[in-house]
């Protein structure tokens, strides 16, 4: 079977079973009282677009290096190699380094999956984030697409279908995967929390449109048609709206005689709203990993300082998706001689965990002192430039090597007992 035999087979078994799994989703949805189109409000939710914005700009602002292992054991910045300017810079002519990684992050916690497509190699690599919604990731046992079992994207786009091999496509996916190979997003885990607060957030609007007005209970006398009372009705709620504020009139409800307005209070304080819309919140949070006080909530901050917080964020958050994007990146756009050779991709996450300048400067001084750091090295980690002489290691001179410690102490003690000889000798 030629591939676009196979094309066309894939395609039919995938429009298939994705209909039937869009029945059997839609079906479930309903019964649990779920609408099935909510991921296209989902962002109307203020938690959910503020974690998504902390998640994305955390990890736009991270430099992305490439690093190198060299004879000393030590590490080296790979500024020559053709990848650390795609990776650092610009990875494709249309976006920075900055744009791109906030973009995947975005897809990566939206959507549970974020695709790059890998184009060209070497110096003419570039990479193209794909749309998450328009790939299928594909484990091709049954020998449809090749001749070789493996991992396929399948990638629709303009009535085309288009394949990529597991090693032509950065698949990042979320923290939560049932099988390993594809994400589950944020929203499928929370569909029912998030869409409580959707809808909490929809009556508080409408309670603003509205005026805040309660509904009420119109009594009278006597009989009316359907059309008078239709035409009362309007004109009471158009006062009580304030629809006739152009004309002066604001906070008064003309009513005729014999009838009367009773409100039907709905007090927010009585039905707990702020209380479960604040519990809402942090359980979205949660599921993002996000720290309360970055979504505004400080009633149960107990971090003792910045710094304590963004290195709590970074262990409990950052780290697992920095380590992904770390293990994915190396192992596709590297090959197996560079990675033995040494190099790697890492993130530079001093950059959020930065302390104030007086606790840089001390920390460098001590580092300089304790031999870790050349004064060069720290002068270029607070962006100053090189000076001669500064590439040797310095320090306190009253340190020794660890295997010469405690020697001073025999040498003493020789001169004495030799100095002690000579006066009895004498």
């Amino acid at each position: 079977m030629n591939i676009i035999k196979r094309l066309q087979h894939a395609i039919k078994n995938l429009r298939s079973t994705n209909k039937s799994q869009s029945i059997a989703l839609n079906n479930l949805y309903k019964f649990l009282g779920i609408e099935p189109d909510l991921d296209e409000r989902v962002l109307a939710d203020a938690t959910y677009f503020a974690c998504m914005k902390v998640l994305c700009e955390s990890i736009g602002k991270l430099p992305l290096k490439l690093l190198k292992y060299n004879e000393k054991n030590g590490v080296e910045t790979a500024r020559k190699h053709p990848l650390y300017s795609l990776l650092h810079d610009r990875p494709n002519p249309y976006m920075t380094s900055t744009s791109f990684w906030s973009t995947v992050e975005y897809n990566r916690n939206h959507y549970g999956n974020a695709y790059a497509w890998i184009q060209g190699a070497g110096r003419h690599m570039k990479l193209w984030i794909l749309p998450s919604e328009d790939v299928e990731v594909w484990w091709d046992d049954a020998k449809i697409l090749a001749d070789q079992p493996d991992l396929y994207y399948l990638y629709s786009a303009g009535g085309k279908l288009y394949r990529f091999g597991s090693e032509e496509i950065l698949h990042f996916k979320s923290s939560n995967t049932l099988d390993g190979i594809v994400g589950v997003s944020v929203q499928d885990q929370l569909k029912s929390t998030i869409q409580g607060g959707v809808k909490s957030q929809n009556m508080l609007n409408k309670m603003y449109n509205n005026g805040f007005t309660a509904k009420t209970v119109l009594n009278y006398t006597g009989s009316l048609n359907d059309a008078n009372v239709n035409e009362l009705v309007r004109m009471v709620e158009a006062y009580g709206k304030g629809e006739l504020s152009n004309e002066g009139i604001e906070n008064v409800i003309p009513i005729p005689l014999g009838f009367s307005l009773n409100p039907l209070n709905i007090k927010l304080a009585d039905n707990q709203f702020i209380e479960t819309k604040q519990y809402t919140a942090l359980e979205i949070a949660s599921a993002f990993g996000i720290k309360p006080y970055q979504i505004g909530d400080y009633t149960k901050s107990s971090y003792a300082s910045a710094e304590a917080q963004q290195l709590s964020f970074y262990v409990d958050t950052l780290l697992y998706i920095i380590k992904q994007y770390e293990e994915e990146i190396t192992y596709k756009l590297l090959s197996p001689h560079e990675f033995n050779d040494g190099y790697h991709f890492k993130f530079n996450v001093s950059v959020i965990l930065r302390a104030d300048l007086a606790t840089q400067i001390d920390t460098l001084s001590k580092g300089v002192a304790g031999f870790i750091y050349t004064p060069n090295e720290a002068r270029a980690m607070l962006d100053l430039e090189a000076k001669e002489g500064g590439d040797k290691l310095l320090g306190n001179g009253a340190s020794i090597p660890v295997e010469l410690a405690g020697t001073q102490y025999i040498k003493d003690a020789t001169n004495q007992t030799n100095e002690g000889g000579g006066k009895n000798n004498a």
